[in-house]
């Protein structure tokens, strides 16, 4: 499904993305793991086409993400906040996703009702906008968005992070749920060990913008990630 091959980026002449071949069969719950500076964010970019790679490419069934916009109606994503519209209200954005993606009012409307225990009564009916949310808030506004008319690749960057335990275990269920379809790829990076372990069944570990560890998840999986970290 997604196939990085010879893949680098430099800032400045620095090399932060070294990256020989990665392939994620479709279907996988994929996690990237990684220190501040690793490289996950900027893999994830390079993904979503929202920077350049320096070499090679990464291609999203067989399209080639920066030669081509193919690829994007059938994947979705939440970074961060600057991927939400602040001046609209929840429920605006919720429709404005759905246009983009074919879904009508209706549509959207049943996907929504079935994140009420997600949003917890602080989303929807709530007369705010996007920008006067909190990060939490805004976090769950965007990560529903971007389940938005059945993708098939859904790719979030650290989405336990801003998140109270209570939510962060919903949120679990919930990519749990994803990862039970076959033919949805999730790609998930994060700085929790425990919870990237609990919902991914392989995790790549980022190491000064390369691969260092490739790990199908097994009941030691865990372990060796927190020695892998403590060393």
């Amino acid at each position: 499904m997604i196939t990085t091959s010879n893949l680098s980026k430099k800032y400045s002449g620095n090399l932060v993305l070294d990256i020989e071949s990665l392939e994620i069969p479709k279907g996988q719950s994929f996690g990237l793991v990684g220190n501040n500076g690793a490289g996950k964010t900027t893999y994830f970019s390079l993904l979503l086409d929202l920077i350049q790679p320096t070499t090679g490419y990464i291609k999203n069934n067989d399209v080639q993400v920066n030669k081509s916009e193919d690829w994007k109606p059938f994947t979705s994503a939440f970074i961060d906040e600057s991927f939400l519209i602040g001046y609209l209200t929840p429920e605006e954005y919720f429709y404005f996703i759905g246009e983009l993606r074919g879904q009508n009012k209706a549509d959207v409307d049943a996907l929504v009702s079935q994140f009420e225990d997600f949003f917890h009564g602080e989303i929807i009916g709530q007369k705010k906008y996007l920008r006067d949310l909190s990060k939490g808030n805004q976090k769950k506004a965007g990560i529903v968005a971007a389940l938005i008319g059945n993708p098939e690749v859904i790719v979030l960057d650290e989405p336990f992070a801003n998140l109270d335990p209570t939510t962060q275990i919903r949120l679990k269920n919930i990519i749990k749920e994803l990862s039970e379809k076959q033919d949805v790829t999730v790609l998930i990076s994060s700085h929790d060990l425990m919870h990237v372990t609990d919902v991914c069944e392989r995790i790549v570990v980022l190491e000064k913008g390369e691969v260092v560890k490739d790990l199908a998840k097994s009941a030691a999986t865990l372990q060796e990630l927190e020695e892998h970290f403590a060393n």
